[in-house]
């Protein structure tokens, strides 16, 4: 732990903390990439291709992660936790599209990748909230239009959401810390490198495993985020002013 307590802290969570409260990974071994193609399923050109299929794999994770067995676990209720006592900024950068932080009570969140409890209009531009199945005849709330909603997750080839703000709190954060990720996807994976370069960061990885930028990080420690979330967030909070 750095000596000079952080004002400004960023955190990146990744696929790895909501593993932990059951749901499946995209990029594992035995991940959701293992028996569906990227490319059939998760690109503007495979929705324009063939819509149905793409609604009904994303209708699949919707419907799973709206399971009652689905609930945060500690590593999510720890940054929480974190984001309400600690008294100086904390943003929380999640690259995962579910809503555990949210239940868990993080607020003040990025979700880089989207959302997939919520639809995007091609008509109108809309953002709605969205927890039932879609399909070639939803129509949109705010337009009326039929057919033309799609999952608000950030497909490959799109760019990620809110990337100004991240890269401005990044530039600016004395602490950065990146928790549950493989550190093989981009842009996320450069952000130890971002954090680093404005000089002032500390940076700290929690991991399962040493991630593929391990060598960026000043702190390292390696074990399940249900445990060393709660543990990291009880040692900073126990030596805030």
């Amino acid at each position: 732990m750095q000596q000079r307590l952080p004002r400004k802290i960023v955190v990146l969570t990744g696929a790895g903390v909501s593993r932990e409260s059951g749901l499946a990974t995209f990029r594992d071994a035995d991940g959701i990439w293992a028996s569906v193609r990227i490319e059939d399923v998760a690109t503007p050109e495979a929705f324009a291709a063939n819509p149905a299929r793409v609604h009904a794999f994303y209708n699949a994770r919707r419907s799973g992660l709206l399971e009652e067995v689905i609930q945060p676990n500690p590593a999510h209720r720890a940054l929480a936790r974190l984001e309400r006592e600690w008294p100086g900024e904390l943003l929380l950068v999640t690259q995962n599209i579910d809503d555990l932080h949210e239940r868990a009570g993080s607020r003040n969140l990025v979700h880089m990748h989207g959302e997939l409890l919520k639809t995007r209009c091609l008509a109108c531009e809309e953002v709605i909230e969205w927890r039932q199945e879609l399909d070639l005849e939803s129509l949109c709330p705010a337009c009326g239009q039929r057919g033309r909603l799609r999952v608000n997750v950030v497909w490959f080839g799109e760019m990620p959401h809110e990337m100004e703000r991240i890269y401005d709190a990044l530039d600016a954060c004395d602490l950065f810390v990146s928790i549950g990720t493989s550190g093989s996807v981009y842009p996320a994976a450069g952000f130890v490198a971002e954090a680093r370069a404005a000089g002032r960061a500390h940076t700290l990885e929690l991991n399962l495993e040493p991630s593929e930028g391990e060598s960026l990080f000043h702190e390292k420690r390696y074990g399940p985020a249900s445990e060393l979330v709660p543990a990291w967030v009880e040692e900073l909070l126990a030596n805030r002013p």
